[in-house]
């Protein structure tokens, strides 16, 4: 595994190159011929590094992160993007919100999503939580921290967009197939967007809890993500599906894909896209058996 000097020092520079590809802020069309991605913010730091790396090869490619996940899908079906980067697999609702796409979905990976809390919380008792108290404290139930063996310490929940693959990860594990509730009426429940944004309220805000991939915690030293049910986000734990919220990581197409956008696909499943994937601490497809 890499230093926590390295890992930051990677995340800064995928997260630079993210902002310097991004082009025009609707996700379209920027320079003329240039291949558009976007979407998850889980999977764009692996998506920039690809393209800064086919920069060499004359490879014209926009990254950018309009709406997570569910963003990228939605303008993918408009025609207004060519790769669609996906936290989280197709829904049979993405689909039949968009009949006339071929959605082809080509994994690259996996990751987990991680129940972090300060490091103040999990050090006065807070390492453990079950899906019932990550239900109780995500609809406002819980409101101190005390309730579950913490510290004297308000809860302060931040959970993510609806359509963000984090969030469909997290609903999926508190309520399998039922519809989420709508969220609590409270001081202490905000919604945020994407994983450096999240991460940087769950730093900034004493007694917070949020639902973030466990790779964006790697080296935050106010930070710890709990075992969910006694088991921990480890790579074995998260290959072989036995962590609750694990999840693949996905570049997704309307129909094969094809040109730029298929050397750009070949390269992340090559020796070295995969080994960005290892560089952002994800798990690459030969780690989880694909």
């Amino acid at each position: 595994m890499f230093s926590k000097k390295r890992r930051l020092a990677c995340l800064v520079t995928s997260v630079l190159a993210v902002v310097s590809l991004a082009g025009c802020a609707d996700g379209g069309a920027g320079k003329s011929g240039a291949l558009q991605v976007s979407g998850s913010t889980t999977v764009a730091p692996v998506a920039a590094d690809a393209a800064e790396a086919l920069k060499a090869d004359g490879l014209d490619i926009t990254v950018a992160t309009q709406g997570g996940s569910a963003g990228g899908i939605s303008q993918l079906a408009s025609g207004q993007i060519t790769i669609a980067l996906s936290s989280k697999p197709l829904s049979e609702e993405d689909k039949a919100a968009n009949p006339d796409t071929d959605f082809v979905s080509t994994q690259i990976g996996a990751d987990a999503v991680g129940i972090i809390v300060t490091k103040q919380v999990a050090d006065a008792g807070v390492k453990n939580l079950t899906a019932d108290q990550v239900r109780d404290l995500f609809e406002g139930k819980i409101k101190n921290w005390s309730e579950v063996g913490g510290p004297d310490l308000d809860v302060f929940v931040y959970d993510k967009e609806p359509g963000r693959g984090t969030r469909e990860v997290l609903d999926k594990y508190i309520y399998g197939d039922e519809k989420a509730p709508p969220p609590p009426e409270s001081g202490n429940f905000a919604i945020v967007g994407g994983n450096l944004e999240t991460r940087n309220k769950l730093e900034s805000t004493p007694g917070a809890v949020a639902p973030l991939s466990t790779s964006f915690v790697e080296g935050r030293d106010r930070l710890a993500a709990v075992t969910l049910d006694g088991i921990e986000a480890s790579p074995e734990n998260i290959a072989t599906g036995k962590y609750p919220m694990s999840r693949p990581l996905y570049l997704i197409t309307d129909g094969k894909p094809e040109g730029t956008a298929k050397k750009f696909i070949d390269y992340v499943l090559s020796a070295k896209g995969q080994a960005l994937m290892t560089k952002h601490d994800y798990l690459t497809l030969k780690e989880i058996g694909k």
